[in-house]
């Protein structure tokens, strides 16, 4: 029997015994009005709608790689197109197929395109896992469209996904569902009859604990909302309490409103711990973040700011930690960005401090904004355009590179700032060669006279 991503007897179990199947499977779209979230894909004419919907003709329905986190929908948009359209549905799963049976579901493919006229759509899931070898096997099929391809990805698919096969593909980004997409969803689960029917009612405390500890992840939801349901039910409770989401999920209400003070307070704490090298206290608060269920992201995004604005060049290895944090957090997502996450929160808290480089730019900035400007000396401006020579620019520039020593003394800033000192290095970590370094240089340069200070 052909792979199928629902078989038929799965299909009328289902239907039998509606509770035998896991309630975020029972609650799965079957259309794709029911699809929450993810609406910038579902626009008409969209590659997915237009799959639904059957289109074909000269401009036939592109392939399309569906790249986001766990639980925002990439199987269940497939799980629509295989219901509404009246093509062939195939599934595949890189974890357990290869080459082999992907070559048998294009040989079948091709078969009943020539001999019926019958479309296949081939649904490949953790398309990541597929070496280059077996990504190479679905290009024929890809490219003279014997199969339209929807292929599912949590990995960053220009890391994961060979360039033939993306560029034959179209590539479809989801992301997290807001707390309205899952509230809605979490509510249809408690009143439809293929949910819970209204057997319990969710208050809203214990709802906006299942949010937080949803992460934006519709499975990860509905999961944790039927197994709170159940408790409630099995000591015959009519509401799912606060305590009851606590207990069935392992998992306390952490106080933390992603949309109000807490979000910012926290946040803050988290940086001045890190700027005040309290590695403890900054852990704590990267915690209370992540099990508060944070946008990684954000906080990727703030360790890459403290990594300048507190460390800067007293160790100049933070911001290239930091920039590699947030990469590889957007490439992971929760749960093991945690351990990226407290890799650099670790790093840049125990990392030596300076703010030289954040007072240097605000100092610079600050002359700016009072006019203290001034055109670029004659010698610095461009000229290499015709006419440049006649009006003196780039007259009598000295190229550094031929000096010995490589440090040309000649004026660079305008006179209106040419006497001012912006930068002013620390003595800590690897700062402390910086201070030396500049000193010499602004001495050869001949810069500087009494009033050298910005004021």
């Amino acid at each position: 029997m052909e792979p199928d991503l629902f078989t038929a007897a799965a299909e009328d179990r289902q239907e039998k015994d509606p509770s035998s199947s896991p309630l975020a499977v029972r609650m799965r779209p079957r259309v794709l009005d029911e699809v929450v979230g993810q609406q910038h894909l579902l626009k008409p004419g969209s590659p997915l709608r237009r799959l639904v919907e059957g289109s074909g003709g000269p401009a036939g329905a592109s392939s399309v790689i569906l790249w986001g986190p766990p639980g925002t929908g990439k199987t269940t948009l497939a799980y629509v197109v295989s219901k509404a359209t009246n093509k062939r549905f195939v599934e595949l799963s890189a974890i357990t197929a290869g080459v082999k049976e992907v070559r048998a579901v294009i040989e079948s493919a091709r078969r009943a395109t020539g001999g019926f006229g019958k479309e296949t759509v081939l649904f490949l899931d953790e398309i990541h896992r597929f070496s280059k070898a077996q990504q190479d096997s679905l290009l024929p099929a890809v490219e003279n469209r014997w199969v339209t391809l929807i292929a599912a990805t949590t990995e960053n698919p220009y890391f994961s996904i060979i360039s033939p096969l993306l560029s034959r593909s179209l590539l479809l980004t989801l992301e997290p569902l807001t707390d309205d997409d899952l509230r809605s969803l979490l509510r249809r689960a408690l009143t439809e009859e293929r949910g819970l029917g209204g057997a319990v009612t969710l208050p809203e405390d214990a709802e906006a604990h299942l949010l937080r500890i949803a992460g934006g992840d519709a499975r990860r939801a509905l999961t944790a909302l039927e197994a709170a349901a159940g408790a409630a039910i099995a000591t015959g409770e009519a509401e799912i309490t606060l305590e009851t989401v606590e207990a069935t999920v392992d998992r306390a209400a952490v106080k933390y409103d992603r949309d109000g003070d807490q979000h910012y307070d926290v946040a803050s704490a988290l940086i001045k711990s890190i700027r005040g090298s309290d590695v403890d206290a900054a852990l704590h608060y990267l915690a209370r973040m992540i099990e508060a269920g944070e946008d990684p992201r954000f906080i990727a995004r703030r360790l890459m700011i403290s990594a300048s604005e507190d460390i800067g060049l007293a160790d100049p290895t933070a911001l290239p930690t930091a920039v590699a944090a947030a990469q590889a957090v957007a490439m992971i997502g929760f749960p093991e960005a945690a351990l990226t996450l407290s890799h650099a929160t670790i790093a840049l808290a125990l990392a030596p401090k300076s703010n030289a480089a954040t007072l240097a730019i605000s100092a610079a900035r600050e002359d700016v904004r009072k006019g203290l400007a001034g055109p670029v000396p004659a010698h610095l401006r461009d000229g290499h355009y015709q006419g440049a020579a006649k009006l003196g620019h780039a007259q009598g520039y000295v190229y550094p590179h031929d000096v010995q020593g490589g440090i040309a003394a000649q004026q660079y800033a305008p006179d209106a700032v040419r006497d001012r000192r912006y930068y002013t290095p620390t003595r800590y970590g690897a700062e402390a060669r910086y201070a030396d370094v500049v000193e010499r240089v602004r001495e050869r340069l001949g810069r500087f006279g009494e009033s050298a200070e910005p004021s």
